[in-house]
């Protein structure tokens, strides 16, 4: 595989994507939705443009919420064995956020950064040194 694909999918196989290019933000966020989500007090994610996302196979189910924008959030999973993949967000329309976790190779993304601190968990310990914004920065 190139150093600028990467490949993932879902626990069970039933759904595979591939993004290609580098990605635009990787970073741990501790949003309310994300840490549901994940059952975690935070979760890492990472964005690609839309245009270098791929589904490869399958299909995926999923919920809208609302995000701190007042706009919608859509959260796609895996309908068979439920492990949540990507992200659209409404007022980034050109990203797709991608749980990093749901790559065949994880560790080829490294976070920069820790967003949504405002709603961190006291109890999720993260002394690594990154930065940390309340929010997305910027």
């Amino acid at each position: 595989m190139s150093d600028d694909v990467l490949q993932g999918g879902c626990s069970c196989g039933a759904v595979r994507y591939r993004c290609t290019g580098q990605p635009a933000l990787v970073a741990h966020c501790h949003c309310r939705d994300c840490q549901r989500s994940s059952g975690a007090a935070m979760a890492t994610v990472f964005a690609v443009p839309k245009a270098a996302f791929e589904l490869l196979q399958g299909e995926t189910a999923s919920y809208a919420y609302t995000g701190d924008s007042g706009q919608p959030v859509l959260r796609h999973f895996c309908p068979t064995c439920g492990a949540p993949l990507f992200t659209d967000v409404t007022v980034m329309p050109d990203l797709k956020f991608i749980r990093a976790v749901s790559l065949d190779e994880p560790a080829r993304v490294a976070p920069t950064m820790h967003i949504y601190c405002a709603s961190a968990q006291p109890w999720g310990d993260w002394p690594d040194g990154l930065p940390h914004f309340p929010g997305l920065p910027g």
